[in-house]
């Protein structure tokens, strides 16, 4: 005799079975939704992104274009425009055409012998550690120059002794003012030293090599015989 199935499993099997499909559909209502939301989201932040960008990169143009327009100003002789161009691009939150307005407007400042206005300028770029550090080292020299003769020389020297050092960009002009700093100082050892090592850098300007040959020659450093060996290297 047939052995009658046990219906009581199998109704138990399909109702298991059932439940889970229902969890499933809820869950798949619940967390759909939220998925739906977090892509939305990150679409919606994506185009935000794009937007500024194309903004971000608009300005930039019209920055660009504003300063070479205070450029041929200045060239063209017409400084009041040129530095109403040169305040504006001044406030960019590009520290690139930030750093170049301020630069510039130094310049200008120190063409009309305000050295105090000058060194204003260069400090605010100096001292703007949003800009890179070459620029900012550049920026520190054109101050000191600007202060040179109303500063100690223990404040110059403190200045730019990390600046003087030979692979700096800046090294002839930083030495220069702190070599002239050591012998306001009495200290023509120091002075002879940095004048030697500047006239023998090959990758310095000639003018300043020159200078620093003869100021390594008056204070009993030869620095010729090196700048010799250096060339034929």
């Amino acid at each position: 005799m047939a052995v009658p199935p046990n219906t009581d499993a199998a109704f138990l099997r399909e109702v298991d079975e059932e439940l889970r499909r229902d969890q499933m559909a809820k869950a798949a209502r619940r967390y759909g939704v939220a998925a739906v939301a977090v892509i939305v989201l990150a679409l919606v932040g994506f185009a935000g992104w794009l937007l500024w960008q194309s903004h971000e990169q608009s300005v930039a143009a019209d920055e660009g274009a504003a300063l070479t327009k205070a450029y041929d100003d200045l060239n063209a002789a017409k400084p009041d425009a040129a530095q109403t161009e040169l305040t504006t691009l001044a406030q960019s939150r590009g520290e690139g055409y930030r750093a170049l307005a301020l630069m510039s407007q130094g310049d200008a400042l120190l063409q009309k012998k305000d050295l105090r206005g000058a060194a204003a300028k260069f400090g605010a770029v100096a001292s703007d550690t949003s800009i890179g550090q070459p620029f900012r080292d550049l920026a520190l020299v054109r101050q000191t120059t600007a202060e040179f003769d109303t500063v100690k020389p223990e404040i110059v020297v403190a200045r730019l002794r990390g600046i003087a050092v030979k692979g700096n960009p800046w090294f002839g002009s930083a030495g220069e003012l702190v070599a002239i700093s050591y012998l306001r100082m009495g200290r023509r050892d120091l002075a002879g030293t940095l004048y030697g090592q500047i006239a023998q850098n090959p990758d310095m300007p000639e003018t300043i090599r020159q200078r620093a040959v003869q100021m390594a020659g008056i204070l009993g450093v030869d620095a010729v015989s090196g700048a010799k060996e250096q060339k034929s290297q």
